[in-house]
């Protein structure tokens, strides 16, 4: 599946530049952040514009953790929302880019993964230190084609 409409780039320039770079070589390896591998998301925004969002990786047997960190900022980042109101969405790793759906997680299945999540980025913990807010955690689970 792709994910139809107008691409409207971040204003993050670390993000563009990510995305760009990812777009380039056609894959996410040899991308990072910190050292670190990432993916890259593309969503349809609360807009109806295509928004391409690369995070660090974290995958368990198939599905893939997004943390709505921002930083330990004291609000969500955009790409939240627009998961939460427009949940398909593809994912790109390596080379592959399947179709998931993402759903926000709490409890005893948010506390599994957000080890997951620390382990696979330890800042995540710093993060949620700087914050108020309880840092969401989106599982995304493949969708059958």
């Amino acid at each position: 599946m792709t994910i139809e409409g107008e691409y409207v780039p971040s204003p993050s320039a670390k993000a563009r530049n990510h995305v760009e770079e990812i777009e380039a070589k056609g894959t996410t390896e040899g991308s990072d952040m910190l050292g670190l591998p990432i993916v890259l998301l593309t969503m349809k925004g609360i807009s109806g514009k295509i928004r391409k969002v690369p995070l660090m990786r974290v995958e368990h047997e198939g599905r893939y953790a997004a943390v709505a960190s921002m930083g330990g900022a004291p609000k969500n980042p955009k790409w939240y929302a627009n998961l939460k109101a427009n949940p398909v969405l593809t994912l790109m790793d390596g080379a592959e880019t399947k179709t998931f759906r993402a759903r926000e997680i709490t409890g005893d299945e948010r506390a599994e993964w957000w080890e997951r999540c620390v382990a696979a980025y330890p800042p995540y913990a710093d993060y949620q230190e700087k914050t108020e807010r309880t840092i969401p955690v989106l599982v995304l689970e493949p969708v059958d084609s």
